[in-house]
C-alpha cells in the first residue's frame, strides 16, 4: 500500500472524470473554516508531481496562488491600468504604445515566474537594432516597472530586469537647425500663414521656447512696459502701443503644468518681429470678436476652436505646411528644431553660451547647453531679443522707429 503523504506536502491522485493525475494543495481557510485547495493537472504522475512540487514552493515563498498564470502581458496592462495614476493622458497614451507594440508583441506569453535575465538581455539586444537608446531605455523601465509592480503584489520572485545592462540602440532622429537663409525663408513664409501660426513660427524661433511652452502660454502671460505706470501689464489691459514686450514662459503642457525645471521657468523680451506677428493675431481675432476681455485672460494664446490646448500633433501639421512654403522638405523638421535654431543663430552671432543657457532655460547652464547643443555653439554678449533684431529686422524697426 502506498505511503500516505505527510501532512502539508499536499495531495496527489487518479482523477477518473479528468482522466488525468491530480495534484493538490491546502493554500489557506476561509472565515468559515472551509479549506481553500489549488489543484493542478497532468498527464502523468511525474508532471503531477512536478507541478505539485512547484506550488509548494510558490506557497513557502509567499507567493500568490495564481503567481504560475500571471503572463508578461498581465503584468504590463495592470501597470498601464494602475501604475499610472497622476500622468498626463498624452504620457500613458505614448507608454501604453510602447508597451503594446514592443513589450507585450515580443514578450507577453511568456509566464512571469519563467521570464529569466536571458530573455531579457535577447529582446533588448533584439529591440536594439530597430529603435534609438532612448526608447530602449523607455522599453527597459516600462518591462521593469511592471514586474516590480507584481513583485510588490507577490506575483513573482524577483525582477530580472534589473539583472540586465540597457544596449545601445540606434542613432535616434538628429536635431538640425537652420541656416540665417533658411530661418529668413521660414518667417516669410509663416507671414503668409495663418495669423496663430505666424506667431507661433515666430516665437518659436527667435525666443526658443519649447513647443510645450508655447502650447500653454495665456494671455495674461503676454505683457507690455507701460512707461505712464512704470510697470509691466498684460496687453490686454495696456495694448499694443508701448515699445517693450515680454512673455512670462512659466507653463507648459505637463501633468503639473509646471515648466520642465525651475530654470525654465523665465521672462523673455520679445524681439519685434514677435510682436508684429502676436499684434496681426490680436487684430484677427478682435475682427473675429474672440479677443480676451480683461476678465478673460486666462484663454490660451495657441488653443483650438474650442478653446482647448492644441496638441503636439495640431501643430506639427500646420509647421509643416510652413516649412513645405519655405522650400524646405517638411518631413525633415519639426517644431524643436526652432529651439535649436535659436541656439545656433544667436551663438553664430557672437552670443556665449552662458547667455544662451540662460535665454532657453535650462537646469545646470551651459553644461546642459553644450551637452544638448554642442554641434551648434561657437565659443564667445547680447540678449536674444536684441541679437534677434539685428539679425531679422521688421520693416517699421529697420530705420529704429516705434512700434506704435
Amino acid at each position: 500500500m502506498a505511503k500516505r503523504r505527510s501532512r502539508g506536502d499536499g495531495g496527489l491522485y487518479w482523477s477518473e472524470a479528468r482522466q488525468r493525475w491530480i495534484a493538490e494543495i491546502t493554500i489557506g481557510y476561509t472565515p468559515a473554516g472551509k479549506r481553500i485547495t489549488k489543484k493542478a493537472a497532468g498527464r502523468t504522475k511525474t508532471e503531477a508531481k512536478t507541478k505539485l512540487k512547484e506550488a509548494l514552493r510558490d506557497l513557502d515563498d509567499g507567493l500568490t496562488p495564481t503567481a504560475g498564470h500571471d503572463t508578461v502581458t498581465t503584468a504590463v496592462r495592470d501597470w498601464l491600468t494602475f501604475g499610472l495614476s497622476g500622468r498626463d493622458p498624452q504620457t500613458i497614451e505614448t507608454k501604453r504604445i510602447l508597451a503594446e507594440k514592443h513589450v507585450i508583441a515580443q514578450l507577453g506569453a511568456r509566464k512571469l515566474r519563467e521570464l529569466s535575465a536571458d530573455d531579457v538581455d535577447r529582446w533588448l539586444a533584439e529591440r536594439a537594432q530597430h529603435v534609438s537608446t532612448r526608447t530602449l531605455q523607455e522599453l527597459r523601465s516600462i518591462l521593469k516597472r511592471a514586474i516590480t509592480r507584481a513583485q510588490a503584489r507577490d506575483k513573482v520572485k524577483r525582477n530580472v530586469v534589473l539583472l540586465c545592462e540597457l544596449p545601445k540602440g540606434e542613432s535616434g532622429r538628429p536635431s538640425k537647425s537652420l541656416t540665417f537663409t533658411q530661418a529668413e525663408a521660414v518667417l516669410t513664409a509663416a507671414e503668409k500663414a495663418k495669423p496663430w501660426l505666424r506667431a507661433y513660427v515666430a516665437l518659436s524661433l527667435l525666443t526658443g521656447a519649447r513647443t510645450e511652452e508655447l502650447r500653454e502660454l495665456a494671455w495674461s502671460h503676454v505683457v507690455a512696459y507701460d512707461k505712464a505706470r512704470q510697470e509691466w501689464r498684460t496687453v490686454v489691459e495696456a495694448g499694443w502701443k508701448n515699445d517693450d514686450f515680454a512673455v512670462y514662459v512659466w507653463r507648459s503642457v505637463r501633468a503639473t503644468g509646471d515648466t520642465k525645471t525651475p530654470e525654465s521657468r523665465r521672462t523673455l523680451q520679445l524681439p519685434h518681429r514677435c510682436v508684429q506677428a502676436l499684434m496681426a493675431f490680436w487684430d484677427d481675432l478682435r475682427a473675429r470678436e474672440i479677443a480676451p476681455s480683461q476678465g478673460d485672460q486666462s484663454r490660451l494664446v495657441f488653443a483650438t476652436r474650442n478653446g482647448t490646448k492644441m496638441s503636439a500633433g495640431n501643430v506639427r501639421r500646420e509647421f509643416r505646411r510652413v516649412i513645405t512654403r519655405a522650400g524646405l522638405v517638411a518631413a525633415d523638421w519639426t517644431p524643436r528644431d526652432m529651439r535649436h535654431s535659436f541656439v545656433s543663430l544667436l551663438s553664430a552671432d557672437g552670443v556665449p553660451v552662458e547667455n544662451i543657457a540662460r535665454l532657453i532655460g535650462h537646469a545646470g547652464g551651459s553644461a546642459v547647453t553644450e551637452k544638448v547643443y554642442r554641434h551648434q555653439i561657437k565659443p564667445v554678449i547680447q540678449d536674444g531679443a536684441t541679437v534677434m533684431d539685428r539679425i531679422f529686422p521688421d520693416a517699421d524697426h529697420g530705420d529704429g522707429q516705434s512700434l506704435s
